[in-house]
């Protein structure tokens, strides 16, 4: 018989630690090699460093890049895009001097070598060229730290402590996502320039090369009107690339000769191939043996595989229970190593094999490589998103999804409603899935219901959808989430009066402003969020120095946008309490965004609690942190919601609290 006890006061086998040791793994970067798998993965437990994992034929999986290598780019801050490997070759970034290196895979005890200076650039996105024994990738300047000089480069493949390399691409703001065609004449690659962001305005370059690889000619191959990302070169020389020319964003191609023609667009209506390219080295598209294409597109918040065929146009949705996709390579034998998530199993690494149904119908088979999470729950303690819409306030419809409180061994009183967590997604134009979430469970097997909101401005739902938040950035995100928090009350699925929000970066601005515009929340959590614009748009990086343009207004000529939406100069109008927390290190967002957000509240007298972390970035890496961030946000809302925790939590000092 299950115990009753009050939301939120549920003991829960899913404590933080647990969470961290089985859930604390990230993957990226799935590749092909061969017939080698490759995967970027990094561990809360192991402070985060990124390691390159190599899955050979007979199943052995190894990482080929131990400790002390960190693998990971800090180009655009964000990085991404922090390796390639080609014919046993891998050439990687190293997070700790920011150098690239090459390593001979077959020769595991060999160490590996540097083939850039240390110095003040920055590496991301090789491509390994062979034939020439070279590679090509973005370097970034730093050498004036306030003005970043993004551009292409050859390097000495074989250099022991090359010289930085030789500038192949330049003349734009940002440069990304090189390719080298199969017989390495030809290079693409998209350009942007400030103050537009690469989904606002972005470019695809086409070069064709001399024998010694440098560039001989160059022409655009779309006019920067659109938005354009990841250009490849298909086997046969066709340039194809994914491209937002209309609602919907699809693939595009041009042929081998001069593509001065308007591109051959395939698209399935209704589905936005692509997201906004945040992080480099994003592949959601690969060639198969056969000619055809297999992509990842997203259907209202929800991954899908289609199968494009070039010859005809045909476009076929493939029946899978999969609900994420990140990344996506195909086999010489037509299978397809991708990183996946279902609505009741965590993100994993899986090989897929298409297979044609009774029906005609293809339907992947899929095979696990490797478990993201050893998280495992009872069916009765697993939380499954449902798909959600409210209108807003403008009644427009708004996308999300809702996670039950779930706990096999308790239940709440009878006519008793769950707290609910409201979750503002970052960017703010990233995505929110109804992927199973380790890190939800945490949350709901304590009794608290969550809702993860896909508000206007998120990528996967049509251009429209994600330029609703254009000038309107702290309107329209936090419309969608106080509405949705009131719709969930209004249809009981959660306690009118324990309404919380929580996000961080872009979200935690969403959480800041939505508790000085709104009466609806009773608590919120920010982790590394804005409070100040105008100290944000003063001080943030160079990828981002201009996106407030489009989201809010230039600056300074709309300045007093920027004091209107900016949650510091509204604490008059907050009622609700807060916590923060804020690495020291962060170039996004710079630190003194929380602490002088927190020091305006303990002047007003509002309870608030702050919590900094040394060393950490922009998001937390290390388990000791993500283990006192999750335990903190629980005790924080203990004391302000009105339930005791069954956990024991080390104290969370909050001033005014009463």
């Amino acid at each position: 018989m299950p115990e009753i006890l009050p939301y939120g006061s549920w003991p829960s086998p899913v404590t933080a630690e647990r969470l961290i040791s089985t859930a604390g793994i990230d993957v990226s970067l799935p590749r092909v090699d061969g017939d080698d798998f490759y995967w970027l993965q990094a561990r809360a437990s192991d402070g985060g460093r990124g390691e390159v994992i190599r899955r050979t034929p007979d199943g052995i999986t190894t990482s080929v890049t131990p400790a002390p290598w960190n693998v990971r780019s800090r180009v655009h801050e964000y990085g991404g895009g922090a390796y390639a490997v080609r014919d046993k070759i891998l050439v990687f970034a190293n997070l700790d001097d920011l150098r690239l290196y090459r390593l001979d895979v077959r020769e595991p005890a060999t160490a590996p070598v540097p083939i850039t200076p240390p110095g003040v650039h920055r590496y991301a996105e090789p491509v390994i060229d062979l034939r020439r024994r070279r590679v090509i990738a973005i370097r970034e300047d730093h050498t004036d730290p306030s003005a970043p000089v993004n551009t292409l480069v050859s390097l000495d493949l074989d250099s022991s402590n090359g010289d930085g390399g030789q500038v192949i691409a330049s003349g734009s703001d940002f440069v990304a996502a090189a390719d080298l065609s199969a017989d390495g004449d030809h290079l693409a690659w998209i350009s942007w320039d400030l103050p537009r962001m690469p989904w606002e305005s972005s470019t695809v370059h086409r070069a064709a090369l001399d024998a010694a690889g440098l560039v001989r000619t160059t022409e655009a191959v779309t006019d920067g009107s659109t938005w354009v990302q990841q250009p490849r070169w298909a086997p046969d020389g066709r340039l194809f690339f994914i491209e937002e020319s209309g609602e919907w964003a699809g693939l595009a191609v041009v042929g081998p000769e001069s593509p001065a023609a308007t591109p051959r667009r395939f698209e399935v209506d209704g589905f936005e191939f692509g997201r906004p390219n945040w992080f480099l080295g994003a592949r959601d598209y690969d060639f198969l043996p056969d000619g055809r294409i297999v992509a990842s597109a997203w259907d209202a918040g929800i991954a899908r595989l289609v199968v494009i065929d070039p010859s005809d146009g045909t476009c076929a949705l493939l029946d899978h229970d999969i609900v994420a996709i990140d990344g996506v390579a195909t086999t010489s034998d037509g299978r397809v190593l991708s990183l996946t998530s279902a609505r009741a199993t965590s993100k994993a690494v899986v090989l897929m094999t298409l297979l044609a149904s009774a029906g005609g119908a293809l339907r992947p088979r899929v095979d696990t490589l490797a478990s993201l999470s050893d998280l495992l729950l009872d069916p009765g303690m697993t939380s499954l998103a449902e798909s959600v819409t409210w209108t807003n306030s403008e009644g427009k419809i708004v996308h999300g999804f809702y996670y039950p409180p779930a706990q096999v061994d308790v239940r709440a009183p009878d006519n008793d409603r769950p707290p609910l967590l409201v979750e503002s997604h970052g960017g703010p134009t990233s995505l929110c899935t109804a992927s199973f979430k380790p890190g939800f469970h945490y949350w709901t097997s304590r009794g608290f219901a969550i809702l993860d909101v896909n508000y206007g401005g998120s990528s996967g739902f049509g251009r429209s959808y994600r330029e609703r938040l254009d000038g309107q950035w702290g309107v329209v995100d936090v419309d969608d989430c106080v509405t949705g928090a009131s719709a969930m009350a209004e249809q009981g699925r959660a306690d009118p009066d324990r309404l919380a929000i929580r996000g961080g970066s872009a979200g935690g601005y969403t959480t800041l402003r939505a508790l000085t515009v709104s009466a609806v929340f009773a608590a919120g959590a920010s982790h590394f969020g804005i409070g100040d614009l105008e100290t944000l748009v003063k001080e943030t990086h160079k990828l981002e120095s201009r996106y407030l343009d489009s989201l809010i207004g230039p600056y300074p000529e709309r300045r007093d946008l920027y004091v209107e939406r900016s949650p510091i100069h509204h604490l008059d109008d907050l009622s609700s309490p807060m916590i923060l927390f804020q690495g020291t290190e962060d170039k996004a967002v710079p630190p003194n965004q929380a602490t002088s957000m927190a020091d305006a509240l303990r002047a007003k007298g509002m309870p608030v609690a702050l919590v900094m972390f040394e060393g950490e970035g922009h998001g937390f890496r290390q388990a000791t942190n993500i283990r006192r961030a999750l335990e903190a946000e629980l005790y924080f809302y203990g004391r302000v919601l009105g339930f005791e925790p069954a956990d024991d939590i080390d104290p969370v000092p909050i001033d005014n609290l009463r």
